[in-house]
């Protein structure tokens, strides 16, 4: 077991390792990954694993563009299935705004070199058969984006970080950490890892974690449905797979799920969980779910696919989804705290972990980001800000699900 290294990353879910990867990428491999239980052990393993290269800010889309080329290259470097579908990605106007600002959109992808293209209401209907498109004013669509296996993309990450030389140690928490001179000192049940730099990739548990040092972190998990549905015999016949479709209206993702859906809902009244802090004994659980809570939003997705409507669930998913308040994960050197950096906050880590690790690990070995993206700095809040200040920000942002901004 390695006990004095250049970087020590907490958490090995699919940020900490990306980080971990790239870092071991760009000459960085005297490094460790710490995992408290199993790689994926936090709320990885239960993550849709839906990849995109949708969104309104450029400098995001750069992120969620880096993660699928990421895990792509992981893959064909580990020999590790990431479970790559290429199923593309529709984003529905439910508004003629929506459209507008898709026509804005437009241009910033052609920059980027994204496939991006604006449909029409019929052509939506044609590409997804299920969508009924006439309340719809069209779609943007990406069809190079998909889904991967979370789990697979994880340890393609963490074989491809090995074979260059990182150490991955699981079953080893880390219990308190402290500065001392030049170094960083992680105590842990099997002996003191001694680094000149941290990454604290531990999702929800990174305010406790952190707390020791005087570090008030706004971090904080909500519960998160997702829904599996049985077979859809429409489904069942096609010879490809329907394209994900996320909306504003329904306020939710839906992509195939073997010849079913995976539905995830992102509810007008988010339910926060372990306020109080996370239970010791907490490991891969998942909470009851709440289906009265979902019942409006479901009801809004028969409007949308009219075959919902007649299918059963096979599954119902309600785990814990780590929030920020602005809903951006927290990346960078921590004010204050020489050699501590954040790399956590992410509600969305399968879609933006690839690339935000590619984006830290540069930032680190080379002393500057890969490019300016003040919108996700760890120290963006201040440590002033408060518990109830931080909720009251995460009730809209997540009530407001795939809503757009109305300016970029």
């Amino acid at each position: 077991m390695k006990s004095d290294v250049q970087v020590a990353i907490i958490g090995g879910g699919i940020v900490g390792a990306s980080v971990l990867y790239w870092l071991a990428k760009m000459g960085w491999t005297n490094t460790v990954l710490l995992e408290r239980r199993e790689l994926t052990s936090g709320s990885t393993w239960h993550a849709a694993g839906n990849t995109t290269y949708f969104g309104p800010y450029p400098t995001m889309t750069r992120l969620f563009a880096g993660s699928i080329r990421t895990y792509l290259q992981a893959e064909k470097e580990s020999g590790q299935s990431v479970g790559f579908h290429q199923t593309g990605g529709l984003r529905l106007a439910a508004t003629s705004r929506e459209l507008e600002l898709f026509h804005i959109y437009k241009p910033l992808y052609k920059e980027l070199n994204i496939p991006f293209h604006i449909l029409s209401p019929e052509e939506v209907g044609a590409l997804h058969p299920l969508i009924e498109a006439n309340n719809i004013f069209g779609a943007a669509h990406t069809p190079t984006d998909g889904h991967v296996d979370p789990s697979g993309a994880t340890q393609a990450l963490a074989l491809s970080a090995q074979n260059l030389g990182a150490t991955v140690e699981r079953w080893r928490p880390v219990e308190a950490l402290h500065r001392d001179g030049e170094n960083w000192v992680l105590a842990t049940k099997k002996g003191t890892v001694r680094a000149k730099h941290i990454v604290a990739a531990a999702s929800f548990w990174t305010p406790e974690l952190l707390a020791p040092l005087g570090l008030n972190i706004p971090l904080y998990a909500t519960e998160h449905h997702e829904l599996i549905t049985e077979e859809i015999s429409e489904i069942a016949t096609m010879e490809g797979e329907v394209p994900a479709m996320r909306d504003s209206y329904v306020s939710c993702s839906v992509r195939q799920e073997a010849k079913g859906l995976l539905v995830g809902v992102y509810e007008s009244e988010p339910k926060f969980w372990a306020l109080g802090g996370i239970p010791k004994d907490f490991k891969e659980a998942l909470f009851p779910p709440n289906i009265d809570r979902l019942i409006p939003h479901l009801n809004r997705l028969t409007e949308r696919m009219p075959v919902f409507k007649d299918i059963g669930i096979k599954t119902i998913n309600n785990g814990p989804m780590c929030w920020t308040p602005d809903g951006l994960p927290m990346l960078g050197p921590v004010s204050g705290q020489e050699g501590l950096w954040l790399a956590s906050g992410f509600n969305v880590g399968i879609g933006t972990g690839g690339g935000s690790g590619e984006f830290l690990a540069h930032w680190m070995t080379q002393g500057h980001p890969m490019f300016e993206l003040k919108a996700v700095h760890a120290n963006r809040f201040g440590n002033e800000i408060t518990t109830e200040t931080a909720l009251a920000s995460i009730r809209k942002v997540y009530a407001r699900g795939y809503q757009l901004p109305d300016s970029i």
